[in-house]
């Protein structure tokens, strides 16, 4: 009787980016091998969950070319969809101001927010590889603190992120950065971000 012909063995299925084996952004990794035990330490923290840590991180644009530009708004979304990895969410004014001719429900800016991989990632390059680049860059200021452990910086251009090319973009746009942490008070906030790399200029 004839064997039975064997079936070649299937190779497993590479596994999808985002899965639980791929290793954790590297900021991520040092908050938790370094800078959790020096903050507890620092603080004299009861227990791991005491300890502040960055929640979300916030980007983003006015564009108040927008209302009458629709390449404006669509350079700005590319742009930042380019930075940080995500597309952003149209933020649309409330009211209309007749000084500026605007009308409630037209676009004047954008914003995009950015939690876990995508956060860190950003965070890294942001304070590793977009600061550094900044002429003349003499630290970040220490007073963007908001009283609540949250901290805003603003950069005056854009392509100070190696991603964008200047030679393709329509013009140059600053944006805003907001880092929400949940530290209990700007100290706490102050000591997180600075051992995460936060380049705070000397007073």
């Amino acid at each position: 009787m004839a064997k039975a012909k064997q079936q070649p063995k299937k190779e497993a299925a590479p596994k999808a980016p985002g899965t639980r084996s791929e290793a954790p952004p590297r900021m991520l990794q040092t908050y938790r091998d370094t800078i959790t035990a020096q903050l507890t330490k620092e603080f004299d923290y009861a227990n791991v969950m005491q300890v502040p840590r960055v929640d979300k991180v916030v980007v983003n644009v006015g564009i108040g070319e927008a209302k009458d530009s629709d390449k404006a708004l669509d350079a700005a979304v590319g742009d930042i969809t380019t930075i940080t990895g995500q597309k952003p969410q149209l933020i649309k004014a409330k009211k209309s101001v007749a000084a500026f001719k605007l009308r409630a429900g037209q676009t004047v800016g954008i914003k995009t927010t950015l939690r876990g991989r995508r956060m860190w990632y950003f965070l890294d390059k942001l304070l590793n590889i977009a600061l550094p680049r900044i002429r003349d860059f003499r630290g970040v200021s220490p007073d963007g603190f908001d009283g609540r452990g949250n901290y805003s910086l603003g950069l005056r251009e854009q392509v100070v992120f190696p991603e964008i090319d200047y030679d393709k973009i329509d013009k140059l746009r600053g944006l805003e950065v907001s880092i929400i942490t949940t530290a209990r008070s700007d100290d706490e906030a102050r000591s997180l971000l600075t051992r995460l790399g936060m380049p705070f200029r000397k007073r």
